[in-house]
């Protein structure tokens, strides 16, 4: 892959990178917050099931993204790894070059087209 390309990817992960700490740093600020914190009400009367029940929703549905852009940061570093040590672009199943397309659309692809397929078709198998 030409230097220009990669650099050209390097920044397209990178700029990534960045909005995801933003959007984690965010949503870290903003999940201690209850109900009862966010409305400044210091009384010691509990509130109604209801509301406790949606704090508790909407904590959980905090950790599930914090968890899948968690997971989206290391694919992120794996390909910035893979720039620095010269291998990104290439399947890293059957070594053939991943098309700019894919790169394009998803630049920490590790896998081409069709062994991503083959990946995904064996773990439907599974289920």
């Amino acid at each position: 892959m030409k230097k220009a390309d990669l650099e050209k990817y390097e920044k397209l992960l990178l700029k990534k990178r960045e909005e995801i700490n933003q959007n984690l740093q965010t949503r870290k600020d903003l999940s201690g917050a209850t109900s009862k914190d966010a409305s400044g009400d210091l009384s010691s009367y509990s509130y109604h099931m209801a509301d406790q029940g949606t704090d508790a929703m909407e904590r959980e549905k905090a950790f599930m993204i914090s968890s899948k852009s968690g997971r989206l940061l290391y694919h992120i570093d794996e390909a910035l790894r893979r720039i620095r040590k010269g291998t990104y672009g290439n399947c890293q199943s059957c070594g053939k070059q991943i098309q700019k397309a894919r790169l394009e659309a998803v630049p920490h692809a590790r896998l081409c087209i069709e062994c991503k397929s083959k990946e995904e078709e064996s773990k439907a198998g599974r289920r």
